[in-house]
């Protein structure tokens, strides 16, 4: 059994990517003029804001002025998911279970700490349910890299080993097992064949 589960955010205890995906979408439209469409941020789902929008600029040579529009984005952002952003089902009956057979739990998301506090707030998720919390600001380097599960880890005085992770994305399976965690795809953004092949020990649809 787990000491410790480690939650990504966007895509597990969340549906975001739709709103992140559109507040991108409007950033590059109104900052910089360009239609972006939203399947072209696919591949940077789960890497951060920077390498989100950073990519896309990339594919559409576009020079971005980095810090500037990634508030504007997470700006926007928040327009999208007021009052619509919700726990995805099951999930906090899964927490308030977990912690009630003294597991620890942890959120480790490559977003910066604006989006997790906003997510959590929207949610109505308390953060005091969370023995730590770490964002993409307090990493050196991104999913897939291991850094964020090993911080989440130290942080919860676990072994990797002994922690489960619950990922939504390729890049974030990938920093699991990098880190030397078991983990548990949820198939909400990519299929279980997609993550099971980049090495999910299983997956399930959610957690209901």
């Amino acid at each position: 059994m787990s000491k410790a589960y480690i939650f990504d955010m966007d895509g597990v205890l969340c549906d975001s990517e739709p709103f992140i995906a559109e507040a991108a979408v409007r950033m590059f439209k109104e900052t910089h003029e360009v239609d972006v469409p939203e399947e072209d941020f696919l591949p940077f789902v789960g890497s951060g804001e920077d390498r989100y929008i950073g990519g896309v600029a990339e594919k559409h040579g576009i020079i971005l002025n980095l810090e500037r529009d990634k508030a504007e984005t997470y700006r926007l952002y928040g327009e999208c998911v007021k009052g619509k952003l919700q726990a995805l089902p099951g999930v906090k009956v899964f927490i308030e279970s977990a912690r009630a057979e003294g597991i620890l739990l942890a959120v480790a998301t490559s977003a910066d700490e604006v989006k997790l506090k906003t997510n959590l707030h929207e949610m109505d998720l308390d953060e005091k349910l969370f023995d730590a919390l770490v964002n993409g600001l307090e990493i050196e380097h991104k999913k897939p890299a291991p850094d964020i599960f090993l911080e989440a880890a130290r942080r919860l005085g676990v072994d990797p080993a002994d922690a489960t992770v619950f990922e939504d994305a390729v890049n974030g399976v990938q920093a699991a097992k990098a880190a030397g965690a078991h983990c548990v795809g949820i198939t909400s953004s990519f299929t279980a064949d997609e993550l099971l092949s980049a090495g999910a020990d299983e997956t399930r649809n959610g957690f209901e």
